[in-house]
């Protein structure tokens, strides 16, 4: 969302930056936190919807207005008065899915729906993304199209409210293509010369785009990942864990077995390395996986690597799904964010215990899906459309449905690295792989086309990625 210098300070407000109140001449938007300042914007409303336009006979209260999931946003004129308001919230009465709508947007005073209407939409828009929103409507009236257009708001139909002809409008909400670029967009033009080299490059014929490749010749598959440097630094421990943690969900997708880890560290100092090695060692330790060798260079900024070595007769392709394929998604709700993480990466891994660990992981191995791809720091949407990509087709992921922790938003669980998460294409009805603590459930389905779309309980379909995620193709 473009944030120009006028609306800015409120939206930083607004989303939870008190060190910088959102305050400017003229007007200042914020939160309404006690009746007063709610009975003031009602009566805003009532003035305004009752009265001057006699949309409702009595009153234009109604159950959103006694929703406690209902945020209210305000705005003040210099000398505080309410002189405006928006209401927001979660769609409908059960769980909040990241399907909000806005509403009862009412604006007095000096530049009127243009001025100060536009500051409370923009601001309404930064809310509801914050809340990890990835479908927001409204509807408007009708002379109201235009005013919503220019802020960047699309149509999606006509609609009658209190008996008065509306428009349905959705704001654009592009986190999960953004996230999805930003990951992983690069691979194809950065592996372009790899992928025409020796038969057996980047996996082979059929293993494009995998979490590990099959090594020629036998039945080992090999994967490796890198920790992202700034982490190695800041959070040595984690970063050691995750770097087995990443590398046996990779072999993992394959239907791989592991067999045993190599690492290549880099600190700037014995003892950094020796907190990396404590969170490594003590992540192999809980999957019962060892640690066969490895490098360690002293005097260097901060590096790790883990390759991770695997067995498996018939790996499991990321790229065997095929149109009409159920989704399935298989993930460990535990736990809960990561500790300086929250939003971006989930941790439940460190409370299990090793029994737990290896039943999640041969997940893929005991359920033989035509498909499979660990979910990498693409996110849950971002992965999938890596699997529906390799596959030559595209995907579409039912909302409702899908396994999420109650601690996460939607649009949150979509975009981070939630620890352990597998999905799986296969045909409809196959039975669900025992997989340990971790949930499981059919939640979407492969389809011509490609990209990633997003299907809502009301039959709604949103667009979440666009079109390929890697650039590597149909394996």
């Amino acid at each position: 969302m473009h944030l120009d210098g006028d609306t800015a300070p409120d939206i930083l407000a607004l989303l939870g930056d008190r060190s910088t109140l959102a305050r400017r001449p003229g007007v200042r938007i914020e939160q309404a936190a006690d009746a007063t300042t709610l009975r003031a914007y009602r009566r805003l409303r009532h003035e305004a919807f009752v009265r001057e336009q006699g949309l409702f006979e009595k009153h234009d209260l109604d159950d959103r207005d006694d929703d406690p999931r209902t945020v209210t946003l305000v705005a003040r004129d210099a000398a505080g008065t309410v002189v405006g308001g928006v209401r927001l919230g979660p769609a409908g009465d059960g769980t909040d899915i990241g399907w909000w709508t806005g509403g009862r947007l009412v604006a007095r005073g000096p530049g009127g729906t243009g001025g100060i209407g536009a500051a409370l939409v923009r601001a309404a828009c930064a809310r509801a993304e914050a809340e990890g929103v990835l479908r927001f409507e409204a509807t408007v009236q009708v002379r109201a199209e235009t005013f919503f257009r220019r802020l960047g708001w699309t149509r999606v139909g006509p609609v009658t409210v209190a008996g008065a002809p509306h428009v349905l409008m959705r704001h654009p909400i592009g986190r999960v293509a953004a996230h999805a670029a930003a990951t992983k967009s690069a691979l194809g033009p950065l592996l372009a010369a790899l992928a025409g080299q020796a038969p057996h490059a980047l996996g082979g014929p059929g293993f494009v785009g995998d979490d590990g490749a099959p090594v020629p010749g036998g039945d080992v598959v090999a994967a490796c990942d890198a920790i992202v440097p700034s982490m190695v630094e800041r959070d040595p421990e984690w970063a050691g864990w995750c770097s087995v943690l990443v590398n046996l969900n990779d072999l993992a997708a394959m239907g791989a077995a592991p067999v045993g880890l190599l690492d290549a560290l880099a600190a700037p100092d014995a003892a950094h390395a020796a907190r990396v090695l404590d969170g490594l060692t003590r992540a192999a330790r809980a999957y019962g996986v060892p640690v066969l060798g490895g490098h360690t260079q002293l005097g260097v900024p901060a590096a790790l690597s883990v390759t991770a070595l695997g067995r498996a007769a018939r790996p499991v392709p990321g790229g065997g799904g095929r149109p009409g394929h159920a989704v399935r998604l298989t993930a460990d709700l535990g736990g809960g964010w990561r500790t300086g993480y929250r939003g971006r990466q989930w941790d439940s891994t460190t409370s299990r215990r090793t029994d737990e660990l290896r039943a999640m992981l041969g997940a893929v191995a005991a359920g033989r899906p035509a498909a499979a791809k660990d979910v990498s720091m693409a996110g849950i949407a971002g992965t999938l459309g890596m699997l529906a990509e390799a596959s030559g087709c595209a995907a579409v992921l039912d909302v409702a449905a899908l396994p999420r922790p109650a601690a996460a938003s939607m649009g949150d669980w979509l975009t981070c690295f939630p620890g352990f998460a597998m999905l799986m294409a296969d045909e409809p009805g196959a039975p669900a792989p025992p997989a340990g603590p971790a949930a499981s459930a059919v939640c979407g389905e492969l389809t011509t086309g490609s990209g990633v779309s997003l299907r809502w309980p009301d039959g709604q379909v949103t667009e979440a990625v666009g079109g390929p995620v890697t650039g590597l193709g149909a394996a």
